[in-house]
């Protein structure tokens, strides 16, 4: 049966204690750090949240102090983390952030972390019970065995319950160990509905091409029914399985940090598709979404209301003062 107020949105993923640091330059100078949250799946939970749908975020977390850090921050933007659970066996992910000349680098602290250990029996059935979509990435499975083992039984449960699958490949050499995962994800592409990644990680995934192309190989090996290539900063291919694309313009911003941008577009994207709306309006929430996304220096600070989104959307400036 389903839960009473169900999250429209069911997402799974690691999400890692993030320190940034008060200063740009080498690690070793920095003397202080701010602690955020970091990761692509509660990143996408919490821009749903904040426009307005409901989105749980299941995972696992060390018992410990960083966890709890995560759960209470991802819990307090109003996301549904009653699936979440603590491994008392296993710490929290950590991350820091790097800022040099312009240009942010990460440094993982994430192996054999908790959430590297989720496992099948983590996903009951009643985890994606009312869902209208079930969000994945390519983080996810190439964490662990478990974990690739963790997102197939989700994906069983989705085709089983109905539930469209929207996957955005997210791709994380990091994290690969050194094993090539491009079947892996490429064939998580094809077995999703709604598709949602970088036009250089289409590129790597599907083989070469212009857009039109990608998008049109996509709808063509898989069941995609739509598809949004991002390309940064310049704007963003949206495609439909009839066949018709648009392109989607950048959205003028002021860029302090670029991380975070890719999730609050799905976060956008899906909100039009669980809105109703036609594909190029997705795919123009999902760019403004992201644009202001970059304005911060955390992941989802700059994340949008559903009242921002509609006045950027309409052209209506904020006025400020």
């Amino acid at each position: 049966m389903p839960r009473e107020n169900a999250p429209e949105v069911v997402t799974i993923g690691e999400t890692m204690y993030c320190l940034i640091p008060d200063d740009s330059g080498p690690l070793r100078y920095i003397q202080g750090f701010r602690p955020r949250i970091a990761g692509a799946e509660s990143n996408l939970a919490i821009g749903l949240a904040k426009l307005g749908h409901g989105a749980s975020w299941l995972s696992r977390l060390g018992e410990d102090e960083f966890g709890r850090h995560v759960l209470n921050h991802i819990r307090g933007e109003g996301v549904d983390v009653s699936w979440t659970v603590f491994d008392p066996g296993h710490r929290t992910g950590l991350m820091f952030k790097e800022r040099t000349a312009g240009e942010t680098r990460v440094h993982y602290y994430r192996e054999n972390s908790a959430a590297s250990h989720l496992s099948p029996d983590d996903v009951p059935e009643r985890a994606l019970a009312g869902a209208k979509i079930l969000h994945l990435t390519g983080i996810t499975p190439v964490l662990s065995d478990s974990c690739a083992e963790t997102v197939a039984r989700a994906i069983e449960l989705a085709e089983r319950s109905g539930v469209k699958i929207s996957f955005d490949a997210n791709i994380r050499r990091k994290l690969w160990g050194g094993r090539d995962h491009s079947r892996l994800l490429a064939d998580l592409a094809r077995r999703a509905h709604i598709v949602m990644m970088g036009m250089d990680e289409a590129g790597q995934l599907l083989g070469g091409g212009e857009p039109a192309d990608l998008l049109e190989r996509l709808f063509r090996e898989g069941r995609t029914e739509c598809a949004a290539l991002k390309d940064g900063a310049r704007g963003a291919w949206v495609g439909e399985r009839t066949g018709r694309h648009w392109h989607i313009p950048p959205v003028p911003c002021v860029c302090v940090e670029p991380i975070g941008a890719g999730d609050a577009f799905d976060a956008g994207f899906l909100a039009g598709c669980l809105e109703g709306l036609d594909l190029e309006t997705r795919g123009r929430l999902g760019a403004i979404a992201g644009a202001l996304a970059t304005q911060t220096s955390g992941d989802i600070e700059g994340y949008p209301s559903r009242e921002q989104l509609g006045r950027h959307l309409e052209g209506k400036p904020e006025i400020s003062r």
